[in-house]
């Protein structure tokens, strides 16, 4: 991903064209001067359109904000989108920010999927499905159609026949599919996941924060490690060679289950771009 800092006004038509220039799965801009509830105002945008939120993208802006802008070490960086404030915590290694804590949306449920109809657009038969739990839409502030797989053997066969899916997602609020199943490439890792028909030019995500808030509260909501509590380390990423780790934390408290999601930012490069 790449973040950009404007130095004055930028339209949403000039950041959806830098976006499209960059042809990263996700561009943000944010403006260094913090807002009047604490926040930084942040717009994310794919090479097709802008989001209201997107979870990597979440975290890395927030370490720009950190490193960049405010250049010391804080607790935590507020960060104000289209889906509203979201706070991401910071923990730190000998000075240098280390894991950053994401604290998500409340999570919200949408409709349930037939695996008979699902199995088709991704490659898959109605029998590599996990029956004892649904194929469910949820959001933390994007919506995905969570399908829970049984093997990684499974996992790896998945082929998204794209056209077939948009057609069958039109009338759903999700924008893609999230498939996961508790076998892994790495012992030490929890699930294995892949995002796929996000966008129209990524055709799969190799990390996403979003999707994984969503699939940790569908976790928790479903009891699928019979508990109410999760803490789990996610690979992603693994089938297309670019391998990522989040670490997933959410609970039920009464009605309601908090979400964070976690992970480590890389820094890659810095430039200026062209007026």
């Amino acid at each position: 991903m790449a973040v950009a800092v404007p130095r004055g006004a930028v339209s949403a038509e000039g950041m959806q064209q830098i976006a499209q220039e960059m042809h990263f799965s996700e561009t943000t801009f944010v403006w260094p001067k913090k807002k009047s509830d604490g926040g930084y105002e942040v717009r994310v945008f794919t090479p097709d359109q802008e989001l209201p939120f997107a979870g990597h993208p979440t975290l890395g802006t927030a370490y720009i904000v950190q490193s960049l802008i405010i250049r010391k070490p804080v607790s935590e960086v507020k960060l104000d989108m289209k889906v509203g404030q979201i706070p991401v915590a910071f923990t730190y290694r000998r000075g240098v920010a280390d894991i950053l804590w994401m604290k998500q949306k409340e999570p919200a449920f949408g409709r349930i999927f037939d695996p008979s109809e699902v199995a088709p657009l991704l490659g898959v038969d109605a029998s590599d499905f996990d029956q004892r739990f649904p194929i469910m839409e949820v959001s933390t502030g994007l919506w995905f159609a969570i399908a829970p797989l049984k093997s990684l053997k499974a996992v790896r066969r998945v082929i998204l026949d794209r056209a077939a899916t948009d057609r069958y997602l039109k009338s759903a609020k999700a924008i893609g599919f999230l498939v996961f199943s508790p076998e892994t490439y790495s012992k030490e890792n929890d699930l294995n996941v892949r995002v796929l028909g996000p966008s129209p030019s990524i055709p799969e995500d190799p990390a996403t924060g979003s999707g994984n808030g969503s699939l940790a509260a569908y976790l928790v909501k479903h009891r699928y490690f019979d508990k109410d509590t999760i803490d789990v380390k996610v690979e992603q990423g693994y089938e297309i060679g670019r391998r990522s780790l989040l670490l997933l934390r959410a609970s039920r408290k009464g009605a309601s289950i908090e979400v964070r999601v976690g992970g480590r930012v890389q820094y890659v490069a810095k430039g200026d771009l062209a007026d």
